[in-house]
């Protein structure tokens, strides 16, 4: 099985509240583990245009904003840029699926200050990551439901919507869920 490209929805029983009504483009899925980006967990206490005068970069007013969200809580100190596949980094940039493109140095940030860089795009500061095989038991488990992502739901402003957005892309209505399980 790889999930890479894929979305995974936290199933309301989900013990963890870090990752509570969570969605995450998995974004490298191989035997040796996984790694995604929660995208509907916008971070309210950092801009966009703070992060670039913290590091410095220089904006032109073509500056682009897009939405920091928390990515998840490895390495929370460290930025991804999940973006459209229009953006080539060169070797920096990591092909998620074939409808993506995630970046993680400074050039990604330098172009869009100045107004260039990826059509649509989110910054994610940490990442969620599993070991081998645990993302696969934790599916089992029934923590995570899997699908497929969707532009809208990658980099559409509604955060608030896009768990139930994913679970109605299911097929699943989000009210027909139950926070507690059980085994027949």
């Amino acid at each position: 099985m790889d999930l890479t490209g894929k979305m995974i929805v936290a199933m309301p029983a989900m013990g963890d509240p870090r990752f509570d009504r969570a969605v995450i483009l998995i974004c490298a899925h191989s035997d040796e583990g996984a790694m995604g980006l929660i995208v509907n967990k916008p971070l309210t206490d950092l801009s966009f245009s703070d992060l670039l005068t913290q590091l410095k970069i220089d904006a032109n007013d073509r500056r682009r904003d897009i939405s920091l969200h928390f990515g998840g809580p490895v390495e929370r100190g460290r930025g991804f840029v999940l973006h459209s596949p229009d953006y080539r980094g060169g070797a920096t940039t990591t092909h998620v699926g074939r409808a993506y493109g995630m970046t993680a140095t400074l050039d990604v940030l330098e172009a869009l200050a100045r107004g260039r860089g990826p059509d649509r795009a989110i910054l994610a500061l940490g990442y969620t990551g599993w070991g081998p095989g645990q993302l696969e038991s934790e599916i089992a488990r029934n923590d995570w439901l899997t699908g497929e992502a969707s532009d809208e739901l990658v980099f559409g402003p509604e955060n608030t919507a896009k768990w139930a957005g994913a679970l109605r892309a299911m097929g699943i209505p989000p009210l027909s869920l139950s926070p507690t399980s059980g085994r027949a």
